[in-house]
C-alpha cells in the first residue's frame, strides 16, 4: 500500500508542477476530475492488483469490482483534495484502505507536499513516518480545534452544516475547512485537530483516515443516529474526551 501510494504520488507531483496545463472535465458542481486523478488511480490499481489479484476494488474514478476471494477489498481515492490540487494549493493526499469482511483493517494516507506518510493497521497503532500517533488529550472545548467539510453550491447538507458551525464556533478555539477529508482524519489521529465531522462524504474519502483515528486512540462514529459512518457517508471522529460533548453540540443544531 505504501509502495502504491508513493508511485502514484510521484506522478501527481509532476502534474501538480504543471497544474495550469492540466486538461480538466467537470463531473458536477465543484467536483472536478483531471487526467492526474485517472493516471494516479491506474498506477495504484496496477500495483495493488499485482500483489493481490483476488481482492475487490472500490475507487472514485472507476467501476466497483468484486474480488474472487469475496473477503477483501481495496478502497482508494487517488487524489483527495482535487480542487486544492487544481488551484495549486499544496494540501491533497493519496488515500488507500484495505477492507476485510466489511471492516477496515489497514490504511495509508500520503501527503506528498509535506512528505508525511500516515499508516495504520488493526491492532498495530497509527504512525506518521516513524512517529507513533496519538489523538489529542485536550479536555476543554474552548481549547479545541475542529475540522469539517462545508458543502458547496446547493447541497442539501449545507443548511445543517452551517447551523452546526454557528453552534460550535463560540464554544471552541476554531474551525478549519481545508478541503481534504483524508488529511482531516489523519490530523485528528496526529492530535493536530481534536475532532472532525462531515456528511455526504464517500467511503474512499474516509476509509483510510478512520482506521488512523481508531488506532491512534480516537473514536469514529456516525452522524445523525446509528449506522455505518463510512458506508453511509456521515462521520464524526474525535479524541475520547471531546467525542461525547462534540456530538451533543452537533445534535443541538
Amino acid at each position: 500500500m505504501i509502495k502504491a501510494a508513493r508511485k502514484a504520488a510521484r506522478s501527481l507531483v509532476r502534474d501538480f508542477g504543471e497544474v495550469e496545463n492540466l486538461q480538466v472535465s467537470m463531473k458536477g458542481a465543484g467536483d472536478f476530475v483531471s487526467k492526474a486523478d485517472l493516471k494516479a488511480e491506474q498506477i495504484i490499481r496496477d500495483t495493488l492488483m499485482e500483489a493481490r489479484p483476488a481482492y475487490g476494488w472500490l475507487a472514485e474514478e472507476s467501476e466497483e469490482a468484486e474480488g474472487a476471494d469475496g473477503m477483501h477489498r481495496w478502497i482508494v481515492d487517488p487524489l483527495d483534495g482535487t480542487t486544492n490540487f487544481l488551484h495549486g494549493l499544496p494540501h491533497w493526499a493519496v488515500s488507500i484502505a484495505l477492507e476485510r469482511k466489511g471492516e477496515i483493517i489497514a490504511g495509508v494516507v500520503y501527503d506528498p507536499a509535506k512528505d508525511e506518510m500516515f499508516t495504520a493497521e488493526k491492532g498495530q497503532g497509527a504512525w506518521m513516518n516513524d512517529r507513533r500517533l496519538r489523538v489529542s488529550g485536550r479536555r476543554d472545548m474552548i481549547e479545541m480545534i475542529f475540522a469539517t467539510g462545508v458543502p458547496f453550491a446547493n447541497s442539501k447538507h449545507l443548511p445543517k452544516t452551517l447551523k452546526e458551525i454557528a453552534i460550535l464556533m463560540p464554544r471552541c478555539a476554531g474551525l478549519r475547512r481545508w478541503g481534504a477529508a483524508a488529511l482531516d482524519l489523519a490530523y485528528v489521529a496526529a492530535g493536530r485537530y481534536d475532532g472532525y465531522w462531515e456528511r455526504g462524504i464517500n467511503a474512499w474519502d474516509v476509509a483510510a483516515g478512520a482506521i488512523l483515528v481508531r488506532e491512534a486512540g480516537g473514536f469514529v462514529g456516525p452522524l445523525d443516529g446509528p449506522g455505518d459512518p463510512i458506508a453511509e457517508g456521515r462521520i464524526v471522529a474525535a479524541n475520547p474526551l471531546a467525542y461525547e460533548r462534540f456530538c451533543e453540540h452537533l445534535a443541538a443544531a
